[in-house]
């Protein structure tokens, strides 16, 4: 049951969010037993982030949630797949992304809890 969520401060063409969603798709079966399958994203663009004091660059925050737990080498790996996307489709600096982790004992889907 992952959910990624992309927070930017900048436009994200249709083109680019479908490029983006399936290299993410891709990167979740980093984590053992997760697939796209199961992947739920959302992108929100054109945020009003601020890092470091401004915002004429761009900008990305991700968050990553997971059910169940993960290891600290595939959250290291999904750090590093995250910023190379983001910074080979949009042109954000690897120093300008944040990725968040957030894991979950409880997931509900289809009326019940896991």
């Amino acid at each position: 049951m992952p959910f990624i969520e992309t927070k930017l401060n900048i436009r994200l063409s249709p083109e680019k969010e479908t490029a983006i969603k399936q290299q993410l798709g891709h990167a979740i079966s980093l984590f053992p037993g997760k697939s796209e399958y199961w992947l739920m994203l959302r992108f929100e663009d054109n945020c009003r982030l601020w890092f470091r004091g401004y915002s004429n660059f761009p900008i990305a925050m991700v968050e990553v949630k997971l059910f169940g737990s993960a290891e600290a080498s595939a959250t290291s790996q999904m750090t590093a797949e995250i910023t190379r996307i983001l910074s080979s489709e949009l042109d954000i600096h690897p120093e300008h992304i944040y990725v968040n982790y957030s894991f979950s004992d409880t997931w509900g889907w289809n009326g019940e809890n896991f």
